[in-house]
């Protein structure tokens, strides 16, 4: 076991050299055994136990239908390699080597020692429209495995957040199923390939985390004898422990075209004695597939033909969980120091013992365990609960959270019963090796969690509710029919999906009532969800495309615009409806590259800039013009500039002088500066807690998107205004430094949701007010911005605000606006502006007043109209008699069609039943119906009554047993309908009534 000694290595990345968490006694012990057998200690028994292994390598990797479809996908976009500063660690040497935060680091040791550049996690919320969440280690190296963007390390190693939803349903079920988990992986751009790759793959699981050799198998793709022969003959692995296996399981392909290869899996064998005779890889029981190599070699071709990449790369995954699993001798991922502490914590809540729980039991735990994880770690990258988007999944997995939770009985110990925020506290505790931001906001992803775990007990009662009606409705139908009562798969499913009623719950209540479950319609419209789900944004598309040949011809733009607003340049390219060309002539649509430029390419939430190329001849004389309306980065940093050849013929190769719209320019520094003065407000007035959630710099207005869970008072955008217009007044200097993204964090730098920033950025500070790290554009001096105004504040999510707001220019044409709007109003008023509000106010009460009077009016027409029509009721029945009445009632509006109804069942007395119907405006229809005591007695209900009714209306509508009103878009349909009540209504109360 010499392999597990700790490395003398200091840690290249992320981790800052943090001592790991010390688990209390009661916890799993996770002790180095001499032996790997299968007797398993979880610190409470220790039991021999079959140990499952997955068929299904958590990275990202293994997508969709299946354990081994491997597809990637991908659109054009821009990744960069975000290095972070090597540090030196504190002693690691009381450290247990085979925890979890053990495993990570000494994996990043490892690659760092063999020249990988560390580097961090991306964020969970990938720079990628094509996948909705970051499901894969190599996702922020797609456009350099493309060719898209240039690589800025030959080689590089990473401890990846992932998140996977779209088998949610086995989490908790299998020793192996996450949604949340780490992939640990080291990546090749164009350097080393698969001698390499193998031979460090099997020195990392045999020496460094000390694996006996003879645990490991290896499966290679059928034809890569290359990969074979390595694995046989250089690193020794016997040929009965090697397998040969088809496309289906060991060739990676990103879909029909585009970069693939073959790969290569490295599996521990917890069950060596049974041989090698018939060995199935795929053998949950005996083996864990935990570390995956894929050698990207070919270019995939139209025709299915494999053309070699001229840049061969290297791309592999380790699963932490797996491998910790393997190491601490564990069962499954669950009990690994991990996730256990988290379970535990649910456990204590819950009052449970997980050691001498039911399989039930602990299968909830996990789950709770698990779903903690990925919700923590989501709101923390900025993904809030709604019900779009990546929104929505965290809104589902806390749900279902929640809902578990309840299953178990787990209570916390506030009045209010909220038990999630506990749990978290235990998974932040457990954050600072993964993610150190998760700490630091901490208290904002706690309280996000209070309030919707809040809002869903309200939706469960609500659910409470409605499950109470489908059960009476289905009751009553099984009486109609003289069938059993049943409650369908579509009801059972809403109440699980929209109110996250447990389908056991569901069949416990109905059962009390006597009402089956439809359970087969149940797992229809489960497997209609899971195809949805599937179906959608699990993928990482990849595509040799045209920017693949354009990237190694053009090099990164040079950015002049911080310093000047116009420089001479050359055309280095021009793309013509997404082609490249040579020359572009007047009229024409056209995307301009040059090596340099003044022009600030949209990012940061900043646009582009506008403005002009021109190419003169002979110092003078102008040859054509460009009208730039828009510039944006691609390929990394190459600004494509946007426009439309108003004058002349441009080529590829002329010189140009570019000139930026200082104006505009301008308008975009004030808005920009502004914003960061907008944060800092909102900081001091609201609270530090508070963080950016997306922003927008444009010419004419600023936007501004942040994380809090109320609106903002009027007082408080008031105290907003003011401050920021102080520090405008103050006329402050703003300072632009460039330092390491350590520096700067260090120095209190707030860095911008979303972005993602290099070794060397820039910070823009207004001294005693703000620090940020922004690439954008800024005014020189606080004075510039001239003034402030906020125009709009609102909610655009759950626990997202929105304020919008003007300065400089754009404030004084909003000022102007609205003064010429008070002076239209003042005029027409014929009032002073200080008089307008009273005046206003007493129109509006006239207004209400003379409405009232028509109301009244109305009423009073109606009563008299329904005494005109009363004489038209008709008598149904015979053992009891019930007086009927269905009328149009012409152009009455649905107030007075409802005092003509009350008239009504005053006048024929009870029991009666009242139908009346109006157009009150052109394509509206308004329905009512009134049912005396008498009638709801004998079992009908207006309410349900009236909706069919209304739906040959083109609307709907409904109410109470005795009172309901409906409405509908046509007109020309309502004598049928009237007449289909009047049908309905005497064959249900003869029915009824005899």
């Amino acid at each position: 076991m010499g392999g597990l000694k700790l490395p003398p290595q200091t840690l290249h990345g992320i981790h800052g050299g943090r001592r790991p968490l010390t688990a209390p006694s009661s916890k799993p012990s996770f002790t180095i055994q001499p032996n790997y057998s299968s007797s398993i200690s979880t610190g409470f028994t220790t039991r021999n136990v079959a140990l499952f292994s997955p068929s299904i390598f958590p990275c990202g990797y293994f997508i969709l239908g299946g354990a081994r479809e491997r597809r990637f996908g991908a659109r054009n976009t821009q990744a960069s390699v975000q290095p972070v500063t090597e540090e030196l660690v504190e002693d690691k040497t009381k450290e247990n080597p085979v925890s979890g935060d053990a495993i990570r680091r000494r994996f990043l040791e490892f690659y760092a020692s063999r020249s990988h550049k560390v580097l961090p996690s991306a964020s969970l919320v990938p720079d990628d429209p094509t996948v909705l969440l970051t499901i894969a280690g190599m996702l922020q190296f797609k456009p350099i495995f493309l060719g898209k963007a240039p690589r800025q390390v030959p080689r590089a190693t990473t401890a990846q957040k992932c998140i996977r939803t779209n088998d949610v349903e086995n989490v908790g079920r299998t020793t192996r199923h996450h949604t949340f988990f780490e992939m640990l992986g080291n990546f090749s751009f164009g350097d080393y390939f698969k001698k390499e790759a193998i031979k460090w793959a099997w020195e990392l699981s045999t020496k460094e985390f000390g694996l006996p050799a003879d645990r490991l198998w290896v499966s290679v793709y059928e034809d890569d004898d290359e990969a074979f022969e390595i694995w046989h003959d250089e690193v020794g692995v016997p040929v009965e422990r090697i397998k040969r296996m088809g496309e289906e399981d060991n060739f990676w392909t990103s879909g029909a075209t585009g970069p693939c290869g073959p790969c290569s899996e490295l599996y521990y064998d917890f069950h060596p004695e049974r041989g090698y005779k018939n060995t199935d890889l795929g053998d949950d029981s005996r083996f864990i597939e935990f570390y995956n190599l894929v050698f990207m070699q070919y270019n995939k071709m139209d025709d299915g033909s494999l053309e070699p990449l001229k840049q061969k790369n290297i791309d592999t995954g380790l699963g932490l969980e797996r491998l910790a699993r393997i190491l601490q001798k564990v069962p499954n991922n669950y009990e690994t120091d991990l996730i256990y502490p988290i379970i535990e914590k649910a456990a204590e809540l819950a009052n449970i013992s997980y050691a001498l729980a039911d399989d039930r039991t602990k299968m909830n735990l996990k789950i709770i365990g698990d779903h903690l994880r990925a919700i923590v770690y989501l709101i923390s990258d900025g993904v809030l609960p709604s019900n779009i988007g990546r929104g929505y999944v965290v809104r589902r997995l806390i749900r279902r959270a929640v809902r578990t939770g309840r299953l178990l009985g787990v209570k916390g110990g506030g009045e209010d019963g909220v038990f999630l925020p506990a749990i978290a506290e235990k998974v932040i505790e457990l954050s600072p090796h993964i993610d150190p931001d998760v700490k630091a906001r901490g208290h904002s992803i706690l309280d996000e969690l209070q309030r919707e775990e809040l809002r869903f007990v309200q939706t469960l009662e609500r659910g409470e509710k409605l499950l109470d009606q489908m059960l009476a409705e289905a009751l009553l139908n099984a009486q109609k029919s003289e069938t059993l009562p049943c409650l369908s798969g579509k009801d059972v499913f809403l109440l699980y999906d929209t109110f996250g009623f447990p389908v056991e719950i569901t069949t416990e209540v109905a059962e009390e009532q006597g009402v089956k479950i439809d359970m087969d319609g149940f797992e229809v419209e489960m497997e209609n969800q899971r195809r949805q789900s599937q179906a959608a944004h699990n993928v990482v598309k990849l595509a040799v495309e045209n920017g693949g040949d354009l990237a190694e011809n053009v090099h990164d733009t040079e950015f002049l615009g911080y310093d000047t607003l116009s420089a001479r340049a050359v055309v280095e390219s021009l793309l013509l409806n997404g082609k490249s060309v040579i020359q572009v002539s007047e009229g024409s649509e056209v995307e301009v590259l040059l090596n340099k430029t003044p022009f600030y390419a949209e990012s940061g939430g900043q646009i582009g800039d506008h403005g002009f190329l021109y190419v003169t001849q002979d110092q003078s004389k102008q040859t054509a013009v460009v009208e730039i309306k828009d510039v944006q980065k691609s390929l990394g940093s190459v600004f494509v500039h946007k426009g439309t050849i108003r004058e002349g013929v441009l080529e590829v190769g002329r010189e140009v002088e570019a000139a930026v719209d200082a104006k505009l320019r301008q308008r975009a520094k004030v808005h920009h500066t502004a914003t960061h003065l907008l944060q800092s407000a909102l900081k001091k007035v609201i609270g530090q807690e508070t963080s950016q959630a997306g922003s927008l710099v444009a010419f004419d207005r600023l936007r501004f998107d942040f994380n809090f869970h109320r609106p903002l008072h009027d007082s408080e955008l008031e105290e907003i205004e003011n401050l920021i217009n102080g520090w405008i007044g103050d006329g402050t200097l703003l300072q632009t430094k460039v330092m390491s993204l350590t520096d700067a964090k260090e120095a209190g730098a707030i860095a911008m949701f979303g972005e993602k920033y290099g070794e060397q950025v820039r910070v823009v500070e207004v001294p005693g007010v703000s620090m940020e790290l922004c690439g954008g554009t800024h005014v020189s001096n606080t004075s510039e911005i001239r003034a402030f105004k906020i125009i709009s504040e609102q909610g655009i999510a759950s626990g997202i605000r929105r304020i919008e707001a003007v300065a400089g220019e754009a404030f004084i044409e909003y000022i102007n606006a609205r003064d010429s709007q008070m002076k239209l109003l003042c005029s027409t008023l014929k009032v002073k502006a200080e008089e307008v509000t009273t005046r206003v106010d007493n129109l509006l009460e006239e207004l209400r007043t003379v409405r009232n009077e028509v109301s009244a009016l109305r009423a009073k027409a109606a009563v008299y109209k329904a005494s005109m029509i009363a004489s038209k009721a008709f008598s149904v029945g015979t053992s009891k008699t019930i007086r009927v009445l269905v009328e149009s009632m012409d152009d009455f509006d649905a107030d007075a069609l409802k005092s003509a109804a009350e008239y009504l069942m005053d006048t024929l007395q009870d029991p009666a039943a009242i139908i009346l119907g109006s157009c009150p405006d052109e394509g509206k229809v308004s329905l009512v119906a009134a049912f005396t005591p008498g009638v709801v007695d004998i079992g009908i209900q207006a309410g349900k009554f009236i909706g069919p009714i209304a739906k040959l209306c083109g609307g709907g509508g409904g109410g109470r047993p005795n009172f309901a009103q409906a409405g509908g878009r046509k007109p020309e349909n309502l004598t049928n309908a009237l007449e289909k009540a009047r049908t309905d209504l005497i064959l249900i109360l003869t029915e009824k009534a005899n």
